[in-house]
């Protein structure tokens, strides 16, 4: 038996084909082709045609993903086909639903969210007559860090300090400034039912209209001041060159509490191929964004199936034995 639920998911993506024994073309069944997202980014492979190949080799690859023997293998531009059908918004409905799965380990009751960008490089090099932008993918832009420069977009995440998971995201062009993507993200956290009393963060986002902002809502900021504000005031939170931080003792513990969204950032990129997106625009990026965190949510629910709360953020655990389990039916 499966340790996650795929009832709803099945639901919804069985809605956007004709039913069978009506018109219309013969289709592979969308769950399979959903797992085979999934296995993707579970097995770290860069490219789809690396997992063709696999499901052609592999008996066990097909178990996984519900193929049989007998059953023709999709093809690649099928699985095309299935994400522009799809799209980023079903994905949204069918990562809460996974979410929802998680509940008893109480990660909507959390009180502190920390928050944090990170960026993936745009499948498309720069376009000759305009350099901020991308050549076949119009929509990534530029975001500069330094010596860096990065053509891709922004993947603003806000994870669970407690249980270090990530509750959501919201993916823009990498030249979006964090301080105007962070109103959306707390209000996708406020509508999905988190009960958001801390928020944690870097000294990017201090502004004024972003503490007003959270004022209003009641939830504490834990936002360090740059050097070049309130330069005057003493006892602020604060962090030097040397990345010490300085401050009211609560608030500094809490700070430090920010390296869970840093540690997701790394495994998403590390462990479920974040940083290999392969496909243009920013609703595909979107949905590469969503596909990555809807593995790691499947891995937590396994986990917390098998009664390992303990490795529910373990990045190892789609190598050891709850990657069939995980999703086999």
């Amino acid at each position: 038996m499966a340790s996650v639920d795929f009832g709803f998911t099945l639901s919804l993506l069985l809605a956007l084909y004709h039913r069978p024994g009506t018109r219309g073309h013969w289709h592979h069944n969308p769950l399979t082709l959903l797992k085979i997202e999934l296995v993707k980014r579970f097995m770290q492979i860069r490219s789809y045609a690396e997992v063709y190949r696999r499901l052609q080799v592999s008996e066990e690859y097909r178990r996984v993903c519900g193929i049989a023997s007998a059953d023709q293998i999709p093809h690649p531009s099928t699985w095309t086909r299935f994400r522009q059908r799809v799209g980023a918004a079903r994905l949204q409905l069918i990562l809460g639903d996974l979410l929802r799965q998680l509940a008893p380990t109480g990660i909507h009751k959390a009180s502190a969210i920390a928050v944090d960008p990170t960026f993936i490089k745009a499948y498309s090099k720069r376009d000759p007559k305009n350099n901020t932008v991308g050549f076949s993918d119009p929509e990534a832009r530029l975001r500069i860090e330094g010596r860096n420069v990065t053509l891709g977009y922004g993947v603003h995440l806000a994870v669970n300090v407690a249980k270090g998971l990530i509750v959501r995201f919201v993916v823009a062009p990498a030249n979006r400034n964090e301080k105007r993507v962070l109103p959306t993200l707390i209000v996708r956290l406020i509508v999905a039912g988190f009960k958001l009393k801390t928020l944690i963060a870097d000294p990017q986002y201090s502004s004024s209209l972003i503490r007003s902002f959270l004022s209003i809502l009641k939830i504490a900021s834990v936002i360090p001041y740059p050097a070049n504000q309130m330069r005057h005031v003493k006892g602020l939170l604060r962090v030097d060159k040397l990345f010490r931080v300085h401050g009211p003792k609560r608030q500094v513990k809490l700070y430090h509490k920010r390296s869970a969204d840093e540690r997701s950032n790394a495994w998403l990129k590390g462990f479920y191929g974040l940083n290999q997106l392969q496909t243009r625009g920013l609703e595909n990026a979107t949905i590469h964004v969503t596909l990555c965190v809807m593995a790691s949510y499947v891995i937590a629910i396994a986990a917390l199936k098998h009664r390992r709360p303990d490795l529910i953020r373990s990045p190892t655990l789609p190598h050891q034995i709850y990657m069939q389990k995980a999703i086999l039916q």
